[in-house]
């Protein structure tokens, strides 16, 4: 394979990044794209949320609609080493010849079912593209001896525990949503790849990201909507909350990080490892909508709530190993995060 350029060195590589129509993935590949790497994105563009979003993703990075058919790739009309590929994971037979025809030097999985509250009601869609979906690609990197797997995983997974910062030696044993219970199981799914066949895994427990081109269902995105509408907002527990707020650009710099390191062995363990990924530095839920409201211009009207089921009251990741070993440090902070989303966001909703 060629050479990137001089800035970035290193070799050019193949790579897989499931979930391009969606938030992290579609910056991660416009990442990557930037510095010289082959990227084949996959999503299967379901309506979790609103679809004319994901297409538009899909489009700044030089897709054509039109042309989107399922299992078809799509190449980018912005970018040469970029292809687009309609896909639902859960089909083995089809992931499998996507697989063996393009020979992929590492994989990238953000491809989910998203959301805490929404896995109470729809547990199935949590079963077929977090758990199913995760052994049929992880099954594949071991067939087709892929580089490296790095893989989505969540805060989720520390449930209800009280230690803070959440650390990577923290239980993990109590989630407390079907969500951050199957989050989990892929964990655990690729420790045991990790072991049984020295396949290289990465997990990357990703802390509350938020930033442009972000999800409907996050808190960035409910609370400026609702507060340009002049709509109350929903605070649950009644505002005694904090999270980790991390900025997606901060995040990405972290993934293209792991990516380019797989882990090693080092007996008797095998070559697998997890990551907390996020600012390091929890925010109140409060001081997060006070920076809406000051990018926009407008008081938002709260409406006071209980915590809602399957929530938990704060967040914050210990981000050291991630530091120690990669060198990362997020930068962005809230403020100036939430400058750039609405900026953004009253671009494209004009």
């Amino acid at each position: 394979m060629g050479a990137r350029d001089e800035e970035e060195g290193g070799e050019v590589l193949k790579i897989l990044v499931t979930g391009t129509a969606g938030f992290i993935g579609f910056h991660l590949a416009r990442r990557l794209l930037a510095r010289g790497d082959e990227v084949v994105g996959l999503d299967n563009i379901n309506d979790y949320y609103d679809i004319r979003l994901k297409y538009a993703r899909l489009a700044d990075t030089g897709i054509d609609e039109a042309l989107i058919q399922d299992g078809l790739p799509v190449p980018s009309a912005k970018h040469p080493n970029y292809r687009f590929v309609k896909q639902n994971l859960a089909d083995r037979e089809s992931l499998g010849r996507l697989f063996r025809e393009e020979k992929f030097d590492k994989v990238c999985h953000l491809a989910a079912q998203a959301g805490v509250r929404y896995s109470l009601e729809n547990p199935h869609a949590y079963v077929e593209s977090n758990l199913a979906a995760f052994v049929n690609l992880i099954e594949l990197c071991r067939r087709c001896e892929t580089g490296h797997l790095v893989y989505a995983s969540s805060s989720s997974v520390y449930g209800l525990n009280p230690t803070m910062p959440f650390s990577t030696d923290s239980d993990t044993d109590h989630p407390v949503s079907l969500y951050g219970a199957t989050k989990k199981s892929n964990e655990l799914i690729a420790h045991s790849y990790s072991h049984l066949f020295g396949l290289p895994t990465t997990g990357l427990r990703f802390f509350t990201v938020y930033g442009p081109w972000g999800r409907p269902d996050m808190a960035a995105f409910i609370f400026a909507k609702a507060i340009r509408e002049n709509r109350p907002i929903d605070i649950f527990n009644h505002g005694d909350m904090e999270r980790d707020f991390t900025y997606v650009d901060d995040i990405v710099e972290g993934v293209v990080r792991v990516i380019d390191k797989p882990p090693v062995a080092l007996p008797p363990g095998p070559p697998f490892k997890v990551y907390n990924i996020g600012h390091g530095s929890p925010v109140r839920l409060l001081e997060f909508v006070a920076a809406i409201e000051r990018a926009l211009g407008r008081k938002a009207v709260k409406n006071m709530l209980p915590m809602q089921p399957g929530d938990v009251r704060s967040t914050w990741a210990d981000t050291e190993d991630l530091r120690r070993d990669l060198d990362y440090q997020p930068a962005t902070s809230v403020e100036e995060g939430i400058d750039r989303f609405i900026e953004w966001y009253l671009g494209y909703y004009k």
